[in-house]
């Protein structure tokens, strides 16, 4: 079964990959992403780069095993390294992984990005960070998911060039789109944080007062976005 392997996690990923995309997928986690997207026919080259050889050489046998080495290239790289201008890579999806990271690997390869129109970004936290990263090099975010898995809440945010308008603190935070829309997982996943919030500032001396303000603010900002869409 194609899809056997492909978490929801990733399977939402998927989704965003366009059809007859050129795809490099950083850290690709087995190569799976790239095995069920050619095998699905909605792609027929991809590349994925990997940065450890363990995980290099599970996802050189998983292509090899899927009869995919003439769509699928494994490269042993750091980041954007693992493609060249001849590839014609047109999309590139990183998952699993920080904002910082995400943010840091992007700007790593920063001059590779102009011929790539598409970015499908999929962070386990800093969102904050990544975000105000791509508004300040000229990317837009254009649109947004938030998940749940396995007990663990994802975002992913898809991007292309152009020039994006500044985002507010409040979408920086939050997420322009899953602002807007505020599902269950949304709610489930800010929550889960203003209890966290709350938990802090409860164990904050008194004598922490730029602390205790900063937590303070936070959680106030929480509970107005919660309040909000009640």
């Amino acid at each position: 079964m194609i899809n056997e392997k492909l978490s929801k996690r990733l399977s939402s990923v998927a989704d965003f990959v366009p059809e007859n995309a050129r795809l490099l997928d950083v850290g690709s986690d087995h190569a799976y992403l790239p095995i069920n997207l050619v095998s699905s026919g909605k792609i027929t080259f991809a590349i994925a780069g990997e940065v450890v050889e363990g995980p290099f050489n599970s996802a050189c046998e998983n292509v090899a095993q899927s009869n995919l080495t003439d769509k699928i290239r494994v490269r042993l790289a750091n980041g954007l390294a693992a493609f060249e201008p001849s590839d014609k890579i047109d999309t590139i999806t990183i998952s699993g992984m920080g904002g910082h990271l995400i943010a840091d690997i992007l700007a790593n390869g920063i001059e590779k990005l102009d011929k790539v129109s598409t970015l499908i970004l999929q962070a386990n936290n800093g969102e904050y960070y990544l975000r105000k990263w791509l508004i300040k090099h000229n990317f837009k975010i254009s649109a947004e998911k938030i998940l749940s898995e396995n007990e663990k809440i994802y975002e992913i945010l898809v991007v292309h060039h152009g020039n994006a308008s500044e985002l507010t603190e409040d979408e920086l935070n939050f997420g322009p789109f899953l602002l807007k829309e505020k599902n269950d997982v949304f709610q489930k996943k800010w929550q889960s944080e203003e209890k966290a919030v709350s938990k802090i500032l409860e164990n904050l001396p008194e004598t922490a007062e730029q602390k205790r303000q900063e937590f303070s603010a936070k959680l106030a900002k929480i509970k107005e976005i919660l309040n909000v869409s009640a």
